[in-house]
Order: C-alpha cells, then structure tokens, then sequence
C-alpha cells in the first residue's frame, strides 16, 4: 500500500498570500506534500496578536483536523491547544509572521504534544542588516548632519580648517573600530558578516547567547555597561519584551564614549526616548534611528531637528525581496520536520 502523502494546511489572508506566498514556493511544497490553502478576509499585514475569535478558532480546528503540518500567518487566528488537540497528526506549526513572540501559537501546548512550533520572521533578517551597517556608516561620517546643511542650502566648509574638526572627519572610518552589538540573533549574525571586510573588533551584550558564539563569530560576549563604555559603534538589535522595554536609559546613555555612534533597527521602545534626546542634546554623539518610540514619531520630537541624528521610517526589513522569503524559509522548515529532522527557527516564548 502506497504511503500517504503529508497534508500541509496554509491559513492568511488573500491579500496576505498574494503579497508573501511565491508561487514557486507554493509549488516547491506541493511537489512534496497535498497542499491546501483557507484563505481569510483582511489586509495584507496587521500588528498585534490576533483577536480572540471564537468561530474562527473552530473554522481553523476544523481545517488543521487532518493535517500534518499548518503554516499560519496574517490573518489566522491564535492556534491554541483546542486546535493541536483536534489534530493528532500534526508535526509542525509555522508562523511566517510571529516576529519570534509566539502570539499566534500556543507553544508551550504543542511541545507538550511534540509539536515542533517554527517561525520564519528572520526573512527580513538580511535587509535588516545590511540597513544597520549603511547606518554605521552614515553615523561615524556624520552624514546626517552634512546632510541638513547641504538641503538647507549653505555652502559647507568654506573654511577646511573648520572640517578638522568634525566628527566624521576625525573618527569617519569604520576599518578597526570596536563594535558592539545588543543581542546576536538572526540579525546580529548576519551583521557580523557584513563587517568582517572592515577587521573591526565585536564586542556583545546578549544574556541568551551561547558562550560558543564567541570563537564561532569572534567576538567577546560581556555586560551591557562594557559593550556601551568600550565601543566606538553601539548597534542595537535587542527584541521587545517586558523586559527590555526602556533597557536602554538615561544611565546607559550616559556610558556611551564621546564621539561613538549609536544606531537603533530593532524597536523604538528599547530606547527611553527622553533620556536619548537628552543625551543627545550634548552633541557629542551621533545616533542613526530606523525605529523611535513613540512611532510614528511625533511630528514635534526633538529628534527631527537635531543635526546629529539621522532618521529613517522604520524600513530597515521592508523589502519586495524579503517579503516572499518568510514563506520560501517556512516551506524548507515545513520539509525539514517532515522529513524527520530539527528545524533550524524553532520558536520559543519570549517571556
């Protein structure tokens, strides 16, 4: 008797699947698997968990009854143990859009039925990266502030001498500078390998990270106050959560050496806001920021006007090209358990 093929459910909204699943992606899965698709109303992207939605929830038990692994993503309800309970063969959830918090499944309820739960946020991952080193870059040039004057419309440095002084003429060059990175995630990583041209020295605060990181990536795993104090460049990469909202504040602003640069692509609410402008207002540091709290940020935020800090609209991981990545990654995990392998994104709860 042939073996059953596997049966893969895909739960979003039509515009969501229009906009993320590729269909040479889609059909890679098909190849390996009988593949069905519960299309929900919707837009293409929301925030936030999903609403509790009692007849949803039974719509999504009803469909996951028999199938052997459910990819979910914008729109789908929260898959809760009712739903794993209602679906004895499964041996996979993923989450392309979970941005690793598990708000939309009940982790802790499928490893307690060795379900394998994944999410492939970390599509984004690559133009993250690249946008924090372009930041770099621009923070150690002070390109933001040349950047004002020019559009401004005055004639800068008609004296050279008054450019000695600036900073991204004295301290302009990342090649041999001393990094710190906040966090070493999927994202951190990734950055590691966009600064390995400039033999920079990487220096990393992140309490989750395996000592073995360090002769892997080389790079010295030390305290949040030693990353903050020895770094010329401070690369905040932190997720939110309860506790790393306001992790950075006016005692750890405080520690940044004069003349470092501090950029900010993870989220706004790591920084206390207030304490950065502060800090900020002594103009001895550059900051280069994808993401303020509150966002968007306010049209009267000091931070728009200051010369020594460059801004962008918190489009560090939005791009057309990484868009479809989150289901192309899900479809390799998705046949990665199947086959009988560990996945590479398992997802755990933050908190």
């Amino acid at each position: 008797m042939p073996e059953r093929r596997a049966r893969v459910g895909i739960v979003c909204t039509a515009a969501a699947r229009a906009r993320y699943v590729g269909p040479a992606s889609l059909e890679r899965l098909r190849a390996a698997a009988d593949v069905t698709v519960l299309e929900l109303p919707g837009p293409s992207r929301t925030s936030g968990p999903p609403p509790v939605d009692p007849p949803l929830t039974r719509r999504l038990r009803e469909f996951a009854r028999d199938l052997d692994a459910l990819v979910v993503g914008y729109g789908a309800p929260r898959v809760t143990d009712e739903v794993l309970a209602a679906a004895p063969s499964l041996k996979v959830v993923g989450d392309t859009h979970g941005d690793r918090f598990a708000a939309r499944v009940d982790v802790a309820a499928a490893a307690r039925r060795g379900i394998a739960v994944v999410d492939t946020t970390n599509g984004s991952s690559d133009p993250v990266a690249e946008w924090a080193l372009a930041l770099v870059l621009v923070g150690l040039r002070n390109a933001g502030a040349h950047f004002r004057r020019l559009v401004a419309g005055e004639v800068l440095w008609p004296d050279r001498e008054v450019f000695r002084q600036d900073p991204g003429y004295l301290g302009g060059e990342l090649s041999g500078k001393t990094v710190g990175l906040l966090a070493v995630g999927n994202v951190g990583r990734r950055l590691i390998a966009l600064l390995e041209p400039f033999a920079v020295s990487l220096l990393a605060h992140d309490p989750g990270a395996p000592s073995e990181l360090g002769p892997i990536y080389g790079l010295e795993l030390t305290s949040l106050d030693a990353v903050l104090e020895r770094s010329d460049v401070v690369v905040c990469l932190v997720p939110l959560t309860a506790g790393t909202r306001g992790l950075i504040g006016a005692a750890e602003l405080e520690r940044l050496r004069p003349g470092a640069v501090f950029v900010n692509v993870s989220r706004g609410a790591v920084v206390d806001t207030e304490a950065l402008v502060a800090r900020l207002a002594r103009g001895d540091v550059v900051a280069c920021l994808d993401v303020v709290e509150p966002e968007p940020i306010p049209v009267d935020c000091a931070l728009r006007t200051m010369p020594n800090v460059f801004l962008s609209p918190h489009i560090a991981g939005v791009t057309a090209a990484s868009e479809p990545r989150f289901f192309d990654l899900m479809v390799d995990e998705v046949l990665r358990v199947l086959a009988g392998s560990r996945p590479y994104f398992p997802l755990v709860p933050r908190e």
